[in-house]
């Protein structure tokens, strides 16, 4: 349990908290371990010599690097999401973007259950309501209430 007094704050618990915000993946240490390789090689994309590489034969240079073959799947798919729960940070996985020529927004929007115009539209109103989004263990509760309802 999460104290307010962080001298007493179970490490775990604290972390545990990180993965109830829906849609949300923190980028804790777990993950930036998990995610070294690739996120090393999104940085190498900064190059124009390995971008010129890599658009040659992606999967080839992909080789190059010590990835899973789920992160490799991930990144060729451009599945930014699985790209994310696989430790990949959006900062360092915006080289990728760069390379496909798509802007960070244009990208960042295939994260959601929008198109970029739909998308684009919402953040310039303010972005998403915080409502129903901050835990999901709270939506699960709230939805299981509701079906006891009926």
């Amino acid at each position: 349990m999460i104290t307010e007094d962080p001298k007493h704050q179970d490490i775990h618990e604290y972390l545990a908290e990180m993965e109830d915000i829906p849609g949300t993946r923190v980028f804790t240490a777990k993950r930036a371990r998990q995610g070294y390789h690739m996120n090393q090689f999104a940085m190498s994309l900064m190059k124009d010599e390995n971008r010129a590489k890599f658009k040659a034969d992606e999967r080839a240079y992909m080789d190059e690097w010590p990835l899973t073959e789920d992160q490799k799947d991930a990144l060729i798919a451009r599945d930014y999401n699985r790209c994310l729960d696989m430790g990949g940070n959006v900062y360092f996985l915006a080289k990728l973007f760069s390379t496909d020529g798509i802007p960070f927004a244009e990208a960042v929007s295939t994260m959601t259950d929008m198109k970029f115009p739909e998308y684009r539209e919402m953040m310039m109103k303010g972005g998403r309501s915080p409502e129903g989004v901050r835990s999901i263990k709270a939506n699960e509760a709230a939805a299981a209430a509701k079906k006891e309802d009926r």
